[in-house]
């Protein structure tokens, strides 16, 4: 991902609250193979693990995988490979990547830039939008009968659900749903699917953000351009005025 000075974010709790907030993310991985393709992707649902004790540690990510997706396969047989070399850690070598979207992204018109377009007209499209790209190290968790992998999938899946519930759907209780939770489903039915999932844990090495919202514009183009949005009268126009507006005012207080 390309980060301009002007675009990038490096507060490491900030970009751990985008992910918490916008917890689909993108698992990419560049395993050697010699029956799945050599760069894979999947969107995952993750959930962010922050240590207390250390704002700049990037966390770890947990999430859970079909096995009978081709992603898995690959890295389940890459495990399979490391550990017949003698390498007993479930921690594979290479490194993967998770790109997190943000929850708005949409087309700039040349016409929202109303400083510079009426002067000279030397203005050009673009796209605004926000990610965070995490690069670690990945564990897999793929032996269904061992007691290390039965207790992560179970934590795992438990607590994405617990995530899920509450924080995405708001079904928090009281004057709201109550959230749906593991335990309503039968044991066994819970125990026969985990079966048919491989766990993966990241323990992540770096944490990059972009927000991408015509903070390079002049003070009265990105005055247009919130008012542009906001005129657009959708959740999305709204989203993308309100985060202009945020990373405008956010520019102006960073020295020059």
């Amino acid at each position: 991902m390309y980060l301009r000075a002007v675009h990038a974010e490096e507060d490491i709790p900030l970009l751990q609250q985008f992910i918490h907030d916008n917890p689909l993310g993108i698992l990419t991985t560049a395993i050697k193979s010699p029956q799945y393709p050599f760069i894979q992707s999947s969107h995952i649902p993750f959930i962010i693990d922050t240590p207390q004790s250390n704002d700049d540690s990037p966390g770890v990510l947990r999430g859970h995988v079909a096995k009978q997706n081709p992603q898995a396969k690959a890295l389940m047989e890459a495990l399979a490979a490391q550990q017949k070399q003698g390498q007993s850690t479930l921690e594979l070598l290479d490194e993967v990547l998770v790109l997190f979207n943000g929850p708005h992204h949409h087309y700039v018109t040349p016409k929202f830039y109303t400083e510079t377009k009426p002067v000279s007209g030397k203005v050009v499209p673009t796209w605004n939008y926000s990610a965070v790209q995490a690069y670690g190290k990945i564990k897999v968790y793929c032996d269904s009968k061992s007691d290390e992998t039965g207790s992560f999938l179970q934590t795992q899946v438990e607590q994405l659900s617990r995530h899920a519930e509450t924080s995405v759907m708001g079904h928090t209780g009281g004057d709201k749903p109550s959230p749906w939770a593991v335990s309503d489903a039968p044991v066994s039915y819970v125990d026969l699917l985990k079966k048919n999932i491989i766990g993966i844990e990241i323990r992540l090495e770096r944490l990059q953000g972009k927000f991408k919202m015509s903070q390079e514009m002049g003070t009265g183009d990105r005055e247009g351009v919130i008012k542009g949005f906001g005129n657009l009268g959708t959740e999305v126009g709204d989203g993308i005025s309100a985060t202009v507006k945020e990373r405008s005012a956010l520019k102006e207080q960073s020295p020059s």
